[in-house]
C-alpha cells in the first residue's frame, strides 16, 4: 500500500482509547484490528491478518529472545522471593536506606553493575526498589521515573559496552555510506553523544529530582500511590502475599543469583563479541548479541540457583511453583510488547515509514534541520514507543537532509538519537515504561502521563538548544 495518512490511524486509536479507558490493552487490540482491516480491505481477512501479525512477531528471533528473557527473569525473581532473598536484602538495605533520597541514590549507584541493557537493569533492581517503596510509603511514579531516566538516558550516552552501541554505529554507517566523508561512523557516533541534548537534560533533571523533593509534590504523589493500591481487588493474590510475608529473610539467596547473573552476563558478552571478531573488550561488548547473551545468562543462572536452593534445603515444589508465578507476573508486560510489535507491523504495511519520510520530511527547513528532526522524531517515537524503531526510521532521513542542507551531520545524528530516547522514556508503548510499570505495580497510562509532564520540559529545552546549535554549526 502506498504511503498514506491512514498509517497513523492505528497509533491514534491506541493513544485515544488508552486515555479514555486508562488501560492500553483494549486500544492495542482495536488498533491492530483496524490497521489489519484497512490493509486487507475486508473484515474477515483483516481479522485473520491481525492474528497473522501476532504470530509473525512471535516467530521473530529477536522478539522471542526478549519474551524468553522477561519470563525467565520473572521466574528467577519468584524463586528469590520464596527463598527469602529479596526479603533479606530489602531488610538489610532498609537498615541503611531510610529516606527517599537514599533510595533514589541507590538507583544511581547501581548503574556500573547494570548498564549493559535497559530491560536487564530494570528487571535486576526493580523488585528490590518495589519492596523499599512500599516499606517507606514513597511515590512509585517518582521512583520509577528516576529508574527510567537513569537507565535510558545513561545507556544512550555511553560510547562502549552496551547493547545499543553496535546498532547505533551500524545505523550511522548505513546513513553515511557513499557520502565520502572524512569521518568514520564511530567518530560521528562519538561526536553525536555531545549533541544528544535531550538525554543530557533528562539526566540532569533526574539528578536534581534525586536531591530536590518538594513536600507538596511528594504528598500528591503518595496520594496517587495510595489510590492505585486501592484499585486492586482485596482477594487478588492474597494467599501468595501471605506466604511471602512469612518466609525467612536470607540475603545470600539474592546475592548468589545476582552475582552469578552479572558475572555470566559480562563473560558471555565478552566471549560472544570475541567470536564476532572483536579484538578488545570494549569492541566485544559492542559487537555481541546482547539480547541472546542476556537470555543465556539468565538461563544458566536459573539452573545453578535452583541447585543452590536445593542444597540450602529449600523445598523443590515451592521453588518451581514460584518460578512459574514469577514468570506469570511478567505476562502483562510480555503480552503488551507482543501486541505493540504487531501494531507496528500493521502500520508499516499501511506505509507508515514512507509517509513520515516522504510527506512530512519534505517540509523540513534548512537551518532548522536538527531541531525539526528531533521534534518530528520525538512525535513518532512517542507513537511507536521504540528507540531502535525511531532511530532506524529517521537516521537515513536525517543524514540525507543534513547533507542536502549542509547542516552539521554529528548534530543531526545527535538529534535522531535524542528523539529515540524521548520515545523510549516517555511513550506508554515503550518497553521501558511497560516493564517499570509492571514491576512496580503502577497503572501504565497514569505512569506514562506522569512521565510526559517531566519529559516535555526536557524536550522543550532540547528543542531550543537544537535550534540555537543549528544556526551556530550550519
Amino acid at each position: 500500500m502506498d504511503q498514506t495518512w491512514l498509517s497513523l490511524l492505528p497509533f491514534l486509536i491506541v493513544i485515544a482509547m488508552s486515555i479514555w479507558l486508562k488501560n492500553i490493552l483494549p486500544g492495542l487490540v482495536a488498533g491492530i484490528l483496524v490497521g489489519s482491516i484497512i490493509v486487507s480491505s475486508d473484515l474477515l481477512a483483516g481479522t485473520e491478518q491481525s492474528v497473522s501479525y501476532i504470530v509473525t512477531t512471535l516467530s521473530d528471533e529477536t522478539n522471542i529472545k526478549i519474551v524468553g528473557f522477561l519470563y525467565l527473569f520473572g521466574g528467577l525473581v519468584g524463586m528469590m522471593n520464596i527463598a527469602g532473598g529479596i526479603k533479606g536484602f530489602s531488610e538489610w538495605a532498609g537498615t541503611r536506606i531510610k529516606t527517599e533520597r537514599g533510595l533514589l541514590g541507590f538507583i544511581w549507584i547501581t548503574i556500573p553493575f547494570t548498564f549493559m541493557m535497559p530491560m536487564f537493569r530494570i528487571m535486576m533492581i526493580g523488585p528490590i526498589i518495589k519492596t523499599l517503596i512500599k516499606k517507606m510509603n514513597l511515590s512509585k511514579q517518582k521512583v520509577g521515573m528516576t529508574l527510567d531516566i537513569s537507565t535510558e538516558s545513561v545507556i544512550v550516552l555511553l560510547p562502549v559496552a552496551t547493547a545499543f552501541v553496535g546498532f547505533m554505529v551500524s545505523l550511522v554507517e548505513g546513513g553515511i555510506s557513499g557520502l565520502n566523508l572524512n569521518m568514520s561512523a564511530y567518530e560521528i557516533f562519538l561526536l553525536s553523544i555531545l549533541f544528544n541534548f535531550y538525554a543530557i537534560i533528562m539526566l540532569l533533571i533526574g539528578v536534581v529530582q534525586t536531591f530536590w523533593s518538594p513536600k507538596k509534590i511528594n504528598q500528591q504523589n503518595k496520594q496517587v500511590h495510595q489510590d492505585l493500591e486501592e484499585q486492586e481487588h482485596e482477594f487478588h493474590r492474597q494467599g501468595i502475599k501471605k506466604e511471602l510475608s512469612l518466609v525467612k529473610a536470607q540475603p545470600w539467596h539474592l546475592i548468589f543469583p545476582v552475582t552469578l547473573l552479572l558475572a555470566f552476563s559480562l563473560f558471555l558478552l565478552w566471549q560472544d563479541g570475541i567470536d564476532q571478531g572483536a579484538e578488545t573488550i570494549f569492541e566485544a561488548f559492542s559487537m555481541a548479541d546482547a539480547t541472546f547473551v542476556m537470555l543465556l545468562a539468565v538461563f544458566i543462572t536459573l539452573v545453578l540457583t535452583f541447585v543452590f536452593y536445593i542444597i540450602r534445603s529449600e523445598k523443590m515444589n515451592e521453588i518451581l511453583y514460584h518460578f512459574y508465578d514469577g514468570g506469570n507476573q511478567m505476562m502483562e508486560a510480555i503480552s503488551l510488547l507482543i501486541l505493540i510489535w504487531a501494531l507496528t507491523m500493521a502500520a508499516e504495511d499501511l506505509g507508515f515509514s514512507k509517509f513520515i519520510g516522504s510527506s512530512l520530511g519534505s517540509f523540513l527547513p534548512a537551518n532548522l534541520t536538527p531541531a525539526a528532526i528531533f521534534v518530528l522524531g520525538s512525535v513518532v517515537g512517542y507513537f511507536i514507543g521504540s528507540s531502535w524503531g525511531t532511530w532506524g526510521l529517521f537516521m537515513p532521513l536525517g543524514i540525507t537532509l543534513a547533507v542536502s542542507t549542509e547542516a552539521s551531520i554529528p548534530l543531526t545524528v545527535g538529534a535522531v538519537f535524542a528523539s529515540g530516547a524521548f520515545g523510549a522514556i516517555t511513550s506508554p508503548l515503550g518497553d521501558t515504561t511497560i516493564t517499570t510499570a509492571s514491576i512496580l505495580d503502577m497503572d501504565l497510562v497514569d505512569y506514562a502521563r506522569y512521565k510526559l509532564k517531566v519529559s516535555a520540559i526536557g524536550a522543550v529545552l532540547a528543542t531550543a538548544i537544537f535550534i540555537a546549535s543549528g544556526y551556530i554549526l550550519s
